[in-house]
């Protein structure tokens, strides 16, 4: 799971059909560096399939590959990345930064 910053949403033409009802959101991943000095995000941006209602500027964790499908299962549906959570608060342990 990634932490990133939600900085808009996708809007589609046209969907497919096993996605209708859910929100498409761009993002941009944290680097544990970025958390750890409390900067901004510094990943490349990404789409993210939403259900959980983030908006703008919200930080969610976020699944991604194979992982991201699973709660559609038995169901298949082309998603990458999927917004698990939103987090209102994210504390590091202070060893993490140092890789300890």
């Amino acid at each position: 799971m990634r932490i990133v910053e939600v900085i808009g949403s996708v809007t589609l033409s046209k969907c497919h059909p096993s996605l209708e009802g859910a929100r498409w959101l761009v993002a941009v991943p944290y680097s544990l560096a970025a958390l750890a000095d409390g900067k901004s995000a510094d990943g490349e941006d990404l789409v993210v399939y939403d259900e959980l209602g983030a908006g703008t500027g919200c930080r969610v964790g976020i699944s991604e590959g194979t992982e991201a499908s699973m709660p559609f299962r038995p169901d298949k549906k082309p998603v990458d990345a999927y917004a698990a959570c939103i987090l209102d608060d994210v504390r590091l342990e202070p060893g993490l930064r140092e890789g300890a």
